[in-house]
């Protein structure tokens, strides 16, 4: 599919993979609709900070992925949706699981129902690792059996079957991408790699985080922009699930050792009790196998093995180490 010759509409605009998406969209030239979660402050979340070159490219629309008739209006003239609109911090799913619900799986449902009446081209719909569990055999494929091991990851494998249904129901046209843990600028603190950062570069020297044990397979922001627009490209992947990963994988107590490296920093890591999964919750290991994504979207990382992680994580410090960048980030705080 030529995506210069089409309308695409990218939920989750505002967030943080989908903020570094609409950017990488419009760079390229293409026409895109940028759909917010609507507030009163009129606030458009990351795409406030995009250059105005990218802002004056954007066609905002604000709503609620909860609204079925938002949502339809949203898609109507789009051809293709990238859907990455949803609740995805995993402690507060602990807090308030109907949320979850209610954005990840009935949301999802209303992008596929308006993708089927609309008679849309294409959707590519967001999974997540989080769905396999804690991985019974390494690497990761496909093929895995799904473990709904929190109630983000249910609401996620719930989202996901959604989706599928209407392709396999209805042959809506849609594409499951499931990408692995993504770091890089904007990241929230809710996520392990921004939290070690702000609180080493605001002068903490006891750098609390959740049980340093689990490996997971981190890419950098921009092979995962790639995987998505590779996605939306691709004919071969619609009513596919496709892994985007490193195919490497690092312990969270490694992550931080190298962090507090790089930034030559003077302090203890420890486990606050209060940042620890349930027991039975916690996923112990994520590593992908991106064979298939090589083989039906043409994608493999740029950020792969040890050396690409620590290039991304390069990149991901010198973002954080700018003042304005981290100023609205709370480090005195646990960020569920």
């Amino acid at each position: 599919m030529d995506l210069l010759r089409k309308k695409i509409l990218v939920t989750g605009a505002d967030g943080f993979i989908g903020s570094h998406l609409i950017e990488e969209l419009v760079r390229r030239g293409h026409d895109v609709r940028a759909f917010v979660l609507y507030n009163s402050f009129n606030s458009w979340g990351w795409l406030d900070h995009c250059e105005p070159g990218i802002k004056k490219n954007l066609d905002v629309f604000s709503g609620d992925i909860r609204d079925t008739y938002g949502v339809k209006t949203a898609m109507q003239g789009c051809n293709v949706v990238i859907h990455l609109a949803a609740l995805i911090a995993i402690p507060y799913s602990y807090h308030s699981p109907s949320t979850y619900v209610d954005t990840n799986v009935t949301g999802s449902l209303h992008i596929v129902q308006a993708a089927r009446e609309l008679c849309v081209e294409k959707v590519v719909h967001t999974s997540t690792s989080e769905v396999y569990g804690t991985a019974r055999y390494v690497p990761i494929d496909e093929e895995h059996p799904l473990q709904g091991q929190s109630p983000y990851s249910a609401s996620k494998i719930g989202a996901d079957q959604i989706a599928l249904s209407f392709y396999r129901s209805f042959g809506t046209p849609v594409a499951v991408i499931r990408p692995f843990n993504t770091y890089g600028p904007r990241q929230s603190a809710r996520a392990v790699i921004p939290t070690i950062i702000t609180q080493i570069l605001s002068g903490k020297r006891r750098i609390n985080l959740g049980s340093l044990t689990p490996t997971r397979d981190f890419n950098y922001i921009d092979d995962t922009v790639r995987g998505f627009i590779a996605m939306a490209e691709s004919d071969t992947a619609v009513g596919q699930v496709i892994n985007i990963g490193s195919g490497f994988e690092v312990s969270i107590g490694d992550v931080a050792r190298l962090i507090v490296e790089k930034l030559s920093a003077d302090v203890e890591i420890v486990t606050d009790e209060q940042r620890l999964r349930p027991e039975g919750s916690e996923v112990d290991r994520l590593l992908a196998d991106n064979g298939k994504a090589k083989r039906l979207i043409g994608w493999s990382p740029e950020y792969a093995d040890l050396e690409g992680f620590r290039r991304g994580i390069k990149k991901t410090i010198e973002w954080f180490s700018n003042p304005e960048n981290i100023r609205g980030y709370k480090s005195d705080l646990y960020n569920i």
